[in-house]
């Protein structure tokens, strides 16, 4: 059974942790499965970390380690929460610097990459999208031609959240 990950629910199926024999960096352990997302740390990991040594802190406390910058976090976000965020929970790869959402006082659960086909069922995200995108300068027609190019496994894709507190979809898209 792997471990739970409130900010982040399904590593499995959203591409961050993958199933390998390969013994982890951290612990040492043959636990089935490793983590293949981003660790930011001063150095270069040997192997890849089990998901057990980043619950429970172990990757964080032994490498310094980092797996998702959230710099941008709110002010009303607890700072226990940014820290189980970023030292604690598997981060994702995006196309550029992969970014954290907030919503209602809390970090957003990460659900996984979405194109324009899934994006459909999630009209509260793709309204966020929208709105970021037209704030950005873009017309209308661009914005919906980029909302209608977004591809799960291309570029450019959206990475959709679930606010823990309301249940609010939120969004955001990145490119090459």
């Amino acid at each position: 059974m792997l471990p739970d990950f409130a900010y982040h629910p399904d590593p499995l199926s959203t591409g961050s942790v993958k199933a390998s024999d390969a013994a982890c960096v951290c612990c040492g352990q043959r636990r089935g499965y490793v983590y293949t997302g981003p660790v930011y740390c001063v150095g270069t990991l040997a192997s890849e970390p089990c998901i057990w040594c980043i619950a429970d802190g172990s990757l964080a406390a032994r490498y310094d380690a980092e797996l998702i910058d959230v710099c941008d976090a709110p002010g009303n976000v607890p700072r226990e929460t940014i820290e189980i965020i970023r030292r604690r929970t598997p981060g994702f790869s995006g196309w550029q610097q992969e970014r954290r959402l907030f919503h209602c006082g809390d970090g957003a659960a990460f659900l996984g990459p979405v194109g324009a086909a899934k994006l459909a069922a999630f009209p509260d995200a793709r309204e966020t999208l929208r709105f970021e995108h037209s704030t950005g300068g873009w017309s209308p027609e661009q914005v919906d031609d980029f909302l209608a190019a977004l591809d799960e496994d291309g570029d450019p894709t959206a990475y959709l959240f679930r606010c823990r507190t309301c249940g609010a979809h939120l969004a955001y898209a990145d490119f090459t």
